[in-house]
């Protein structure tokens, strides 16, 4: 009776452990324990790292990082509104908590008419220091530039930059008062230095090698700032942005 017992118990045990065997997933799919697709996802499952998405409905994940003026900014209906004030310096932002090297970063935003002239410029950029810097930069334009790009009356000027090592600033129209995609592709060459790619609604504007590797992590950004470079004068208007969403996602 009592071997009959272990038996009985034996069994059942082997039962438990098979069926706590077969729950685990890996990127969302069940998998049989009784293969090696198994042992090998069981062996990588904590190496997985999904995409990050922030679609703000909240702050969560993002400090506050302006420079210059009180922070204009809230959670409006799912999306980031962010402004600066007519007649000031504002620099309004906010970053994420995290930072990050190689993958794929994505803002998708808003570009409203921004006031004619204004040096105001919306911002979706990688940050570690000046020396160390990816950005997207949205504005009115300077007359000068307009006229080089043979900017039409619905067209504003985007500046893909390379801050520095090296510095490399690429401009072009994008259209205003429609949503925009803006990717940054951070990949890594044969000595392990950044290639940055930039992309705007899924087509390449422009690529660059740069001098530095995964040592310089970045936070990602969403601003709104009045800077002097992208237009002819200080803003005569108050200026905003839309943020829908921010992805990253790993190569």
């Amino acid at each position: 009776m009592k071997n009959s017992s272990k038996i009985v118990l034996l069994v059942l045990g082997l039962l438990l452990f098979s069926c706590t065997d077969e729950i685990l997933i890996d990127n969302g799919t069940a998998t049989n324990p009784d293969t090696d697709v198994m042992r090998s996802s069981k062996a990588n499952v904590s190496k997985y790292t999904p995409p990050l998405f922030w679609d703000f409905n909240d702050l969560t994940g993002w400090v506050d990082a302006t420079q210059v003026g009180v922070p204009n900014y809230f959670i409006d209906n799912g999306y980031l509104n962010i402004s600066t004030n007519a007649n000031t310096w504002d620099r309004t932002k906010i970053k994420t908590v995290s930072t990050f090297t190689t993958g794929t970063y994505s803002w998708r935003v808003y570009v409203p008419a921004m006031g004619i002239g204004d040096m105001a410029s919306i911002g979706a950029f990688l940050y570690n220091d000046d020396t160390h810097e990816l950005d997207f930069e949205i504005g009115y334009g300077n007359q000068a530039s307009r006229q080089e790009l043979n900017a039409a009356s619905d067209d504003l000027v985007v500046y893909m930059t390379s801050q520095a090592n090296p510095f490399q600033s690429i401009k072009n129209k994008i259209k205003r008062e429609q949503w925009h995609t803006l990717s940054i592709i951070l990949t890594l060459d044969s000595k392990n230095k950044y290639i940055a790619t930039w992309k705007i609604d899924g087509a390449t504007q422009a690529t660059r090698s740069l001098t530095y590797g995964t040592k310089s992590k970045f936070n990602i950004f969403c601003s709104l700032e009045n800077l002097t470079f992208i237009g002819d004068h200080i803003p005569n208007s108050k200026n905003y942005a839309l943020f829908d969403f921010v992805e990253f996602s790993s190569n």
